[in-house]
């Protein structure tokens, strides 16, 4: 299939460019985003703009981060009546998204918000390092793969449980707010999407004492899947192996289980039982 014009605009496959142009569809993703007068809003990938419009109506200011340098003077033409939006040219995964959002709305920020379309072959990298570098959003709303979005609800022993799924769901109450057919989107990608949102818990959805101790276990378990838990605690770790049977026996583990068969309250006990060999 040969690129789509938009004007003088062809877009480009390599970065994954699929836009949604029904306004109704448009101001409902807005709406599902949870945003408010009183936010401020980072979007990625805001394409020719479209979402960016109902976004800015519905904020206090919207941001939006833009890798195509040829859709800028697009954006700025759609968005010239909008005087609390702002454009900036970058790439998500160059951007230290922390000092980005610190610049672009000062102290006069009280609540943040992230809405994005992502190019699916970016979606998990993307939500790692907005999870990491912008633990303050309220929420993150993300039009992603409809297979992705299975993953980030999955539970233990199902396809594709995996360590995003864990520490979305330990941050966050996570939501799908809407199927988006691929027939939606021009040009229509090879499948479906979901717009997921995912809402910042006041708390942790379970205690699992040092957060970065507990990030650490989930990545290593499901670094080796092969591999059950001692070993991938023994690696992960560097513990020997008694110590690793010894942490998993104090968290009711078997020494044989694999990190698909855990849930957040296990990886969340293990974690526990880590720190105090760890410290």
């Amino acid at each position: 299939m040969k690129p789509q014009k938009h004007g003088s605009f062809h877009q480009k496959h390599s970065l994954g460019q699929n836009f949604i142009e029904d306004e109704a569809l448009l101001s409902q993703l807005a709406e599902l985003s949870l945003v408010t007068a009183e936010d401020c809003v980072l979007e990625i990938g805001p394409g020719f703009g479209a979402l960016t419009k109902p976004l800015a109506e519905r904020s206090k200011q919207v941001v939006s981060l833009e890798i195509d340098r040829t859709l800028i003077p697009i954006l700025n033409v759609t968005l010239e009546k909008y005087a609390n939006a702002r454009v900036i040219c970058d790439d998500v995964m160059r951007t230290n998204l922390s000092a980005l959002v610190a610049e672009a709305f000062g102290a006069d920020c009280p609540s943040l918000r992230v809405a994005a379309n992502l190019p699916y072959y970016i979606t998990t990298d993307v939500l790692t390092k907005l999870m990491r570098e912008l633990p303050q959003a309220k929420s993150i709303a993300v039009m992603i793969q409809k297979e992705v979005g299975d993953k980030l609800l999955s539970g233990p022993g199902d396809d594709g449980y995996g360590p995003l799924a864990v520490v979305c769901q330990y941050r966050y109450h996570v939501m799908r707010a809407l199927d988006v057919p691929a027939a939606c989107f021009n040009p229509p990608p090879k499948v479906d999407s979901s717009f997921m949102v995912l809402e910042k818990l006041e708390q942790p959805s379970v205690n699992a004492g040092d957060e970065e101790i507990f990030t650490r276990l989930v990545r290593s378990a499901f670094a080796m899947r092969r591999k059950t838990l001692l070993n991938n605690l023994v690696s992960g770790f560097s513990l020997n192996r008694e110590q690793a049977a010894a942490c998993l026996a104090a968290a009711n583990l078997s020494a044989q289980a694999r990190a698909e068969e855990l849930s957040l309250e296990d990886f969340a006990g293990l974690a526990i039982q880590l720190q105090n060999i760890i410290r």
